[in-house]
């Protein structure tokens, strides 16, 4: 076990809840493996808290912080400085300390998201994607998609103000974007679309509620060469995922867009041009076994 001294420098994850968080593991082990005297660490913060604590970390000098939910938003508020990335999102999942005092606001989770997409191979310019889900972790999904070509872009949401909400944020920079209610047929979208991302909750392990997102004639509607991306990763696979590669669909979770993401955090904090993204999977990979 590495010894933690005065000298070691702090990096982190803000979030409420936070305890089952895998990226302490993700990140200790990488840093050991770069041979950083540094440690990261869970940090509980309430989010009436969140300005406060993060006027204390910059106080002792942390380095960086990674932030999830709920505080995104208000992070990326708090931010003294914005990247153009977090700020069409409006939101930050990653916080630089800045020379000066303050923190820069970053996003990650759009790299995250696209990296097991690009890495799956394939062209997905002018192909059709459906988003499921309307929430924070959807603008992200839309932006990476965006990113990649995808046209039409559409977006289903149970709730209509939401629903027109995020298409009037995101309308702007991402021309290929529709909305679908989710209470209308959804089995015609599905026919022609090449990738299906679920971002709500559904089917998460613990979670109230319905365990998967589509229900069986909507799954019944995917082409087999569709890619079904769920952005949860436990339980794995998720019953939608596990529906869809019934179907004979190709299917990603979300475990390598955490991953991916967090190595993206780590090149930032520490300004290498490379981090050992295999030691952060396996040890990923060994917590949920």
């Amino acid at each position: 076990m590495p010894v933690i001294s005065s000298a070691t420098a702090l990096v982190g994850v803000l979030g409420d809840p936070i305890r089952h968080s895998l990226s302490p593991l993700m990140h200790n082990a990488a840093l050991a493996a770069m041979g950083l005297d540094w440690v990261y660490l869970a940090l509980p913060v309430r989010h009436s808290d969140l300005a406060r604590a993060l006027q204390g970390l910059e106080a002792i000098d942390c380095r960086g912080l990674n932030v999830t939910l709920p505080h995104k938003p208000e992070a990326h508020r708090l931010a003294r400085r914005h990247s153009t990335l977090s700020s069409r999102l409006g939101a930050a999942n990653t916080l630089l300390r800045l020379p000066e005092g303050g923190w820069r606001s970053e996003n990650t989770d759009v790299e995250g998201f696209m990296a097991p997409l690009s890495e799956a191979g394939g062209d997905w310019r002018g192909q059709a994607a459906v988003v499921l889900g309307c929430g924070g972790s959807a603008r992200a999904v839309v932006a990476g998609l965006h990113t990649l070509g995808c046209d039409p872009i559409v977006v289903v949401g149970r709730r209509a103000e939401a629903l027109a909400a995020f298409v009037s944020d995101c309308s702007g920079w991402c021309p290929a974007l529709r909305s679908h209610p989710r209470d209308q047929p959804l089995q015609p979208l599905l026919e022609q679309s090449r990738l299906v991302v679920n971002t709500t909750p559904a089917g998460m392990g613990g979670q109230a509620g319905p365990d998967c997102p589509l229900d069986d004639g909507e799954l019944d509607a995917l082409a087999v060469d569709v890619t079904v991306y769920d952005l949860i990763y436990t339980p794995r696979p998720t019953r939608l995922l596990h529906q869809a590669r019934a179907r004979g669909c190709r299917t990603l979770d979300g475990l390598e867009m955490l991953v991916q993401q967090g190595a993206a955090s780590l090149r930032l904090w520490t300004g290498a041009d490379s981090v050992p993204v295999e030691t952060m999977r396996r040890a990923a990979l060994a917590a949920l076994a």
